[in-house]
């Protein structure tokens, strides 16, 4: 967790919000991965695409 501080605190110093849907976009797409490679899960994420 004091990593998620340390990095909000850069964003809101250097005021660097854009990069936050990025990075949001970035985790979507990792856990859809990791989601995907599952048996269960991967017919409603291969729907997606």
């Amino acid at each position: 967790m004091e990593f998620l501080k340390d990095f909000w605190m850069f964003l809101k110093e250097r005021k660097k919000f854009w990069l936050v849907p990025m990075i949001l976009i970035l985790v979507l797409i990792g856990v859809l991965l990791v989601f995907g490679t599952s048996g269960a899960a991967a017919p409603f994420i291969y729907t997606l695409f």
